[in-house]
């Protein structure tokens, strides 16, 4: 049974009823006046004859039922989201390498270039990039480094330290030769006043030269030498000797006290004692004499000239 169209006042919609039991598809919309009202309605009686189009209003009905948000694109798959994380994940790691490159390129030289390890070799960036067409693409682990930078810093410091240490040696090797080849080699071995020379003295020869002044004043070596003999001896009181790389020994007398031992290494103007007044004395001095290689009693004067020392 059809639903007819009321008649409604000028200027107001038209009215429809729809008989009791009738399908929705028969039923007025609910919106009279609408344009959807209007061509359901007109498409009942488009024809003279007042023929309903079943069809027409079955499609009309479909589009008034359509589904909310139908106009919405439909989101990603999961799977291809996955891929656009691991290409990403990817560039990242390349861009990083290339930073971390440049960097050590630019402190260190072509040495510190030989021991850049890339992030990710090129099997795995076809991996993680190649990631076209129906297929999985698992990621795999970036390759890393075997050794901990940790242990790279502490090997840097070390080898730093040691050549830091060579270094340090080797100058003060080089000052001590310089301070060596500059000391030095002979000295006065008292500071005074000659009092007496060698030769004959009161009747009797007298085999050194003496160097007066107060008791306490320094004796030091004369020369480079070992000591081998240090103690009482007769007429000097106390008196030590020294033998010099030549075979010459130095002697002095009359001392106070010694700070030498038998067989300690001297070298030139080291202290060795004190000048005193022990033994055969008329004062406080020095007795100092000169031995050749042989034991024979030289002249210390031109001995002493000879190296440059003057009483």
């Amino acid at each position: 049974m059809a639903s007819t169209v009321e008649a409604a006042p000028a200027g107001s919609p038209a009215r429809c009823s729809t008989p009791q039991g009738s399908s929705p598809a028969s039923r007025c919309p609910s919106r009279p006046g609408s344009p959807k009202a209007e061509g359901w309605v007109l498409s009942r009686y488009r024809t003279t004859g007042e023929q309903q189009f079943a069809g027409l209003d079955e499609a009309l009905e479909r589009g008034a039922r359509r589904a909310k948000g139908a106009h919405r694109i439909a989101p990603p798959s999961s799977a291809l989201r996955g891929r656009v994380v691991v290409a990403a994940v990817a560039v990242g790691a390349f861009a990083a390498a290339a930073a971390g490159q440049t960097i050590q390129a630019a402190s260190g030289g072509s040495a510190a270039a030989d021991e850049i390890v890339p992030l990710s070799g090129a099997r795995q960036a076809s991996a993680a990039i190649g990631v076209g067409g129906d297929s999985q693409a698992t990621p795999e682990p970036l390759a890393m480094d075997s050794e901990d930078d940790g242990t790279v810093e502490a090997q840097k410091m070390a080898t730093t330290e040691r050549l830091s240490q060579a270094l340090d040696k080797r100058a003060a090797d080089l000052k001590a030769q310089q301070d060596e080849a500059a000391r030095p080699k002979y000295v006065k071995p008292a500071m005074g006043t000659f009092t007496s020379g060698f030769g004959a003295r009161w009747g009797v020869t007298h085999y050194g030269v003496d160097i007066a002044n107060s008791i306490g004043t320094p004796i030091v070596a004369v020369a480079d030498g070992v000591v081998i003999e240090a103690g009482p001896a007769s007429g000097f009181g106390l008196w030590v000797r020294i033998q010099h790389p030549d075979g010459t020994i130095s002697v002095y007398g009359h001392m106070n006290d010694f700070v030498v031992h038998e067989g300690q290494q001297v070298k030139a103007g080291q202290l060795i004692a004190h000048i005193g007044n022990r033994g055969q004395s008329t004062g406080p001095h020095l007795h100092f004499e000169i031995w050749d290689a042989g034991g024979r009693k030289m002249n210390p004067q031109p001995w002493l000239a000879d190296r440059g020392i003057v009483l």
